[in-house]
């Protein structure tokens, strides 16, 4: 019997990689006509480093001014200031350089630009169906691993529920993303190793999706091994710029099967709350909870999970304990005791998570809370 299946292409336009973050961002600018800039930007960059500064100066009168105030999880209060301020500047771009709270910020202020909203209550309007597309596009420079500039989607955290909820448009995703390994030196080393396996987690689910391709299990397994052969280089030698961007084209490749509409599991669903809840770092939530999403979830799809050992160049071996012993050799957390998570949540987290998109569709069927409390004793 023949399978079938469907792949979805973006609308990014291109992915510069290798050169200065600042040729790169003066070329695009030029191609695409842009006359006034908002660059998006980390704060820490802006105040401590020059990288910044670089992009401005290539920019030169076209910058319209920078907003540096995006803290972690994109909270609604900060993407109605940056919309503010890209209204008043009448920014016809965005640039972001930062991580991906500051990705996902911009893709969402692509949204609140079209859709004239001013305030964190009307953001509910956005979360329709029908909303219009954005007309002010955005340009991103990554300094993290966690790759939301490959996606159309913005996690946002709405402050009063203490919920992530997801923004999406074909539109919001970058017109194009430029990958230079120099403006990650900055990057706190423990960021740059969790947001890291963070992609690892986007490559692993998605191989060991039910709805994976031939397609996108061939982005996933390239990607994973490069992280696997990366991720250690730069831990051992920050300097290694070759490492740096093999990291960063992992990354790139560990987003083919979101971008082309294959889901993710229950690693990413529990780890939606545990960003939105408890404030645990993006990369850490994956650090935590893949590998006992792994093992939960191989009667289901052991014949996935040893593509993975694979691609880690560990043939043979369970899937999760490879993933395991590699997290742990990063230094990273591997216990949700590690980040002061107890038991006395697991019934908020179980319950909430069966709210976001990916729980519903995991490998192993998970139609209970229940189900989600068994994967959370075995990360405790």
């Amino acid at each position: 019997m023949l399978t079938s299946g469907r792949v979805v292409f973006t609308d990014m336009e291109e992915v510069h990689y290798g050169k200065p973050a600042a040729q790169s961002i003066a070329e695009l600018v030029k191609a695409q006509g842009a006359a006034r800039v908002l660059l998006m930007v980390s704060g820490t960059l802006n105040r401590k480093t020059d990288e910044v500064e670089k992009v401005r100066l290539a920019l030169g009168n076209k910058c319209v001014g920078t907003f540096d105030s995006m803290p972690a999880h994109s909270p609604r209060s900060a993407i109605v200031a940056a919309t503010a301020q890209a209204r008043e500047a009448r920014a016809d771009l965005i640039v972001t350089l930062g991580g991906g709270s500051i990705t996902d910020g911009a893709k969402a202020v692509q949204l609140c630009l079209a859709n004239d909203i001013t305030t964190v209550e009307a953001m509910d309007r956005i979360r329709a169906t029908d909303v219009k597309p954005p007309t002010v596009r955005q340009i991103s420079i990554p300094t993290t691993l966690s790759a939301g500039e490959f996606s159309g989607i913005a996690g946002v955290t709405n402050e009063a529920t203490r919920v992530k909820e997801l923004f999406r448009h074909p539109l919001t995703i970058p017109q194009a993303v430029i990958l230079d390994p120099e403006v990650t030196r900055h990057t706190p080393m423990w960021l740059f190793l969790s947001t890291g396996i963070r992609a690892v987690d986007h490559c692993v689910e998605s191989v060991c999706s039910n709805e994976s391709t031939e397609f996108t299990n061939a982005s996933g397994l390239h990607g994973l091994s490069l992280l696997a052969r990366g991720l250690p280089r730069v831990k051992t030698d920050p300097a290694d710029m070759k490492a740096r961007l093999d990291c960063q084209l992992g990354s790139w490749l560990s987003m083919g099967g979101l971008a082309a509409g294959v889901p993710m599991g229950a690693s990413h669903g529990i780890g939606y709350v545990l960003g939105a809840v408890f404030d645990v770092p993006h990369g850490h939530t994956s650090c935590i909870m893949l590998p006992s999403v792994m093992r939960w979830n191989k009667s289901a799809n052991a014949e996935s999970q040893a593509l993975i050992a694979n691609a880690m160049g560990h043939p043979g071996k369970d899937a999760g304990d490879v993933l395991d012993a590699f997290i742990r050799g990063l230094d990273m957390p591997r216990s949700l005791g590690e980040v002061k998570i107890g038991r006395e949540h697991f019934d908020r987290i179980a319950t909430q998570a069966m709210g976001t998109p990916w729980i519903p569709r995991n490998p192993r069927p998970i139609p209970t809370p229940a189900e989600v409390k068994e994967i959370l004793e075995m990360a405790a």
